[in-house]
Order: structure tokens, then C-alpha cells, then sequence
């Protein structure tokens, strides 16, 4: 296979001879920059960093996975795991298409469906996954897999359990009897 794309030319290169660029706008939040550091530590390095090589300084500015370049410098286990390499694919453009492919690489990546999320908890949990289990290898919150089972019909969570009756609906003719009555015990 003969291909331009940069990704069928990934190298190894040592996190010191990586940079971030100064002008990424995207920022992740505690809890999925944790998630990030369980995936590379479960899957190891799966996307390369995507890097521009500035000959001059023999540095590698970074154009996307600022994130993953982070966690390596944050976690020494990730970094003596990889022996201090980060896997690079390297673009070579200018300035201005390197920021138009950052902001390009962060919103391609959109977000999750919630009904699709929905149906892979309902799944996990008919699976036998418990919440404590979605939420470590998923990254997500208790009221967040709740919410999530909610949308899918809690329901069938509990079909097994027998729920007693609190109130019974009124009929439409019941209503104005109803309204008296609730007059009446307010004045007394």
C-alpha cells in the first residue's frame, strides 16, 4: 500500500522533542482526562499524536492529542510503560492550516447519542454489568447511568418488583366534588 495519509507514517518520537502548539482552545474535564489516562493504561497508545516537525529546533509542535501528550508527562507509569516515545503521525503545512486542522480534529469528534448511550447501559446492564462496573471502564457518574436508564425505560429495571398503589386517578366527573371538598377542609 503506497499512501500519502500521514497516519501510514507513524514514528516513535521522545516526549522531550514534543511541544504544545499555543493556540489549541479545547480543554477536557477532570473526569475524561481520568478516563483518558484508564484508556491508555488499558489499550496503551491506539491514536498517534498529530505533530508538525519544526527542522530548525528539531522539535514536534503538536496540531491534535495534546491530551494524550498530558498524560504521558503527568503519569510516570505511562511513561516508563512506552520508555518516554509517543507514536506520531506528522503533517507538514502551514501555520494557519495547522490551527484550522486543531479546531477540524476537536469538533470531528463530536459527541455521544444519548439514546445510543442509553441502549449500551441497558445492554451492559442486561450483560450482568453492575453501575459501579459501567462507571469505572465508562467514566460516568452514578446519576449520569441513571439518567441514562431512564431514558431506556427504567421500568424494566424493576419489572420483578411489586410496587403498591399510592393514588388512585380521578375520574373527569370526580373533579369539581374533588376541588368542593378541598375548599371546604381549607376554611375549617
Amino acid at each position: 500500500m503506497n499512501s500519502n495519509s500521514p497516519v501510514y507514517h507513524i514514528i516513535p518520537v521522545p516526549i522531550e522533542k514534543i511541544e504544545p502548539n499555543d493556540y489549541n482552545p479545547n480543554s477536557v474535564a477532570p473526569p475524561e482526562l481520568r478516563l483518558l489516562y484508564d484508556s491508555i493504561k488499558a489499550d496503551g497508545y491506539t491514536m498517534p499524536v498529530v505533530c508538525y516537525y519544526d527542522q530548525d529546533r528539531d522539535r514536534y509542535i503538536i496540531v491534535d492529542g495534546f491530551h494524550r501528550y498530558r498524560i504521558m508527562l503527568d503519569h510516570p507509569d505511562i511513561y516508563r510503560r512506552e520508555g518516554g516515545m509517543l507514536p506520531v503521525s506528522v503533517i507538514d503545512k502551514p501555520l494557519d492550516h495547522r490551527m484550522a486542522s486543531t479546531i477540524r480534529h476537536n469538533r470531528a469528534r463530536g459527541t455521544h447519542d444519548v439514546d445510543l448511550m442509553s441502549n449500551i447501559i441497558s445492554e451492559l446492564h442486561e450483560l450482568g454489568r453492575s453501575d459501579t462496573w459501567i462507571s469505572k471502564h465508562l467514566g460516568m457518574d452514578k446519576d449520569e447511568i441513571l439518567r441514562l436508564k431512564q431514558i431506556t425505560g427504567l421500568a424494566a429495571l424493576f419489572r420483578e418488583v411489586d410496587f403498591g398503589k399510592a393514588w388512585v386517578p380521578a375520574e373527569d366527573d370526580e373533579i369539581p366534588a374533588l376541588q368542593e371538598a378541598a375548599v371546604t377542609s381549607d376554611t375549617e
